[in-house]
């Protein structure tokens, strides 16, 4: 039988050491910056928005597997989204990830490869981690300049 737990990790994992869209995207029409001034990870997150719909993505992280994975998975959801999509992956995520107790099976399936990362509810430093890209990008759709941290 398979531990969802092992699954998860080696998603983790393999996002972390293998991130998908990592890199600037030049040009671009919107971009943030994220910074976890307790861990000191940093991310920066470029998009390109045309007729309401993020058309292209990508990261640059110096971080954590947590954060990086997290940022690789979230540029593979929400390319090709529509941004009130975009902003509503984000926002029931990060419900997920702080709230007590654990995620109904429907929920987890709503939101994919995020799955992965659902259990770091259990260590809040973790969490911040996890959600700094996604605090970038809502930055960046909202066009707010300057850094985005987590404290």
């Amino acid at each position: 039988m398979i531990d969802l737990r092992d699954l998860y990790q080696d998603v983790i994992l393999d996002h972390s050491r293998n991130p998908r869209n990592a890199g600037r995207l030049d040009p671009h029409t919107h971009a943030a910056r994220g910074n976890n001034p307790l861990c000191g990870d940093r991310i920066s997150v470029y998009l390109t928005v045309e007729n309401d719909e993020v058309s292209d993505i990508r990261f640059e992280a110096k971080g954590c597997a947590i954060s990086v994975a997290s940022a690789s998975i979230m540029t593979g959801l929400v390319k090709g989204k529509g941004i009130a999509d975009a902003q509503e992956t984000f926002e029931r995520f990060r419900e997920i990830v702080t709230r007590s107790g654990g995620a109904a099976p429907e929920e987890l399936e709503a939101i994919g490869k995020l799955a992965a990362l659902t259990g770091v509810r259990q260590f809040p430093m973790r969490v911040k981690c996890a959600v700094l890209p996604w605090h970038a990008m809502a930055a960046a759709l909202a066009d707010e300049a300057g850094e985005v941290t987590t404290e």
